[in-house]
């Protein structure tokens, strides 16, 4: 099982490196004319590698401006940029005081400059300026990550809540030009989607916003229920968006790190939203029902499962999927089922998702557990790490969803 963990190591590895943002920053920003001063806004877990590739490329093109990314993101100083760490998932002060100072650089702007906004996964929580108390966004949003809400219902009722989602920032920035370099981190690339839109007009309703606080049963004061009732801007003319990198280009690098190991690749989908368990279940399954083909494969998938908090634990839902196919393949000794988030963390925890091989179970009973006590107390973090199987890669500086994938030798 070792050259089996291995080949999970190297695969992983190599997806990731392959959906780096640097490239493609570049190639966005390549014969692009800005005529006056540019000020750089970059929010989201892929941020400070976003903007230092723009530093790079556009150098003193640069007037001034700010990177918002998440605690231990910042990968040190960029010439001539604030960067700014804050909180996610749930926004924090920082998260607040620092879209404020993004607010004042990009005020009293000309027709002739330029935001250049680079936007990434997290940036729902990371840029936020709340029109209810910092406190109560604070509770809806755990509310949201709790109930097992997808992320286009979550996004939909945030942007409804806040003054710099749902194409708001692009409007505040009037008459300036945005140029829009958004790394995508949501299923089919909805771009008003992706950390809810701040320059994108928005999709959804106030019909929809209302119907996932019912069907979730929020609890919401007068105010924020009212807001959810004021419809978001559905125009942005001053807007030029590109979009790179995808779950689907995760999937394909993935594809191709198989191949170079000999393995025969299977994209199951990029579009994967289920719950996490129940999806890691079908996946140990699958490689189960494969064991025994002669042929080494590999099973992928792509994509973003939810998962429904119903106990106190830690953990995320790569590492709650992991787990979960661990029941499935215990006792083979040729199956691996990893999950990775390519941002480098899962969940509220410093690891970026789980492996499983046919001897966890066996080693999570020696640590006094089982799969089926610690699935539904939420608590796989702890499970994981107990049987050596965490994994831990660090920020990546990248952010477009997570992939799973099923080995078999």
């Amino acid at each position: 099982m070792g050259a089996l963990r291995e080949d999970a190591k190297y695969i992983y590895t190599r997806a990731i490196e392959a959906v780096l943002p640097d490239e493609a920053v570049r190639r966005a920003l390549d014969g692009a004319d800005f005529p006056g001063r540019v000020i750089l806004v970059a929010a989201g877990k892929a941020a400070w590698r976003m903007a230092s590739a723009a530093v790079s490329a556009l150098g003193e093109r640069i007037d001034t401006g700010i990177v918002i990314t998440k605690y231990g993101h910042a990968q040190g100083t960029i010439p001539g940029i604030v960067c700014r760490e804050a909180g996610h998932p749930v926004p924090d002060e920082n998260s607040f005081s620092a879209a404020r100072e993004a607010l004042a650089l990009t005020e009293n702007l000309t027709a002739d400059d330029t935001v250049l906004f680079l936007l990434s996964g997290g940036g729902s929580a990371l840029f936020e300026s709340p029109l209810v108390p910092g406190v109560e966004l604070q509770d809806i949003t755990a509310q949201l990550l709790a109930c097992g809400a997808d992320i286009v219902e979550i996004n939909t009722i945030r942007k409804r809540l806040s003054a710099v989602k749902g194409g708001r920032f692009a409007r505040h920035c009037a008459p300036a030009h945005v140029f829009a370099v958004i790394l995508s981190d949501i299923v089919g690339d909805p771009v008003d989607m992706i950390a809810s839109g701040p320059v994108s007009p928005d999709s959804s309703t106030c019909a929809d916003a209302l119907a996932a606080a019912e069907k979730y049963a929020l609890r919401l004061s007068d105010t924020a229920r009212g807001l959810l009732a004021q419809e978001t801007p559905k125009t942005a003319d001053n807007v030029t968006v590109r979009v790179t990198g995808s779950v689907r280009e995760l999937c394909a690098a993935a594809a191709k790190a198989c191949r170079d190991l000999g393995y025969t690749p299977e994209i199951l989908t990029d579009c994967e939203q289920g719950v996490a368990r129940e999806v890691g279940a079908r996946l140990g399954a699958l490689a189960r029902e494969n064991a025994s083909c002669g042929t080494p494969r590999a099973f992928i998938l792509g994509g973003e499962t939810v998962v429904r908090l119903t106990g106190n634990g830690k953990g995320g839902r790569n590492q709650e999927l992991a787990l979960a196919a661990a029941a499935e393949i215990a006792g083979a000794e040729n199956i691996v089922v990893f999950s990775v988030g390519s941002d480098g963390t899962d969940g509220p925890t410093d690891a970026a998702g789980g492996l499983a091989d046919g001897g966890t179970v066996e080693r999570l009973a020696a640590a006094g557990k089982t799969v089926a006590d610690v699935l539904p107390n939420n608590d796989a973090y702890h499970a994981l790490r107990d049987t050596g199987d965490l994994i831990i890669t660090g920020p990546t500086g990248t952010n477009v969803n997570d992939f799973a994938a099923a080995l078999v030798r």
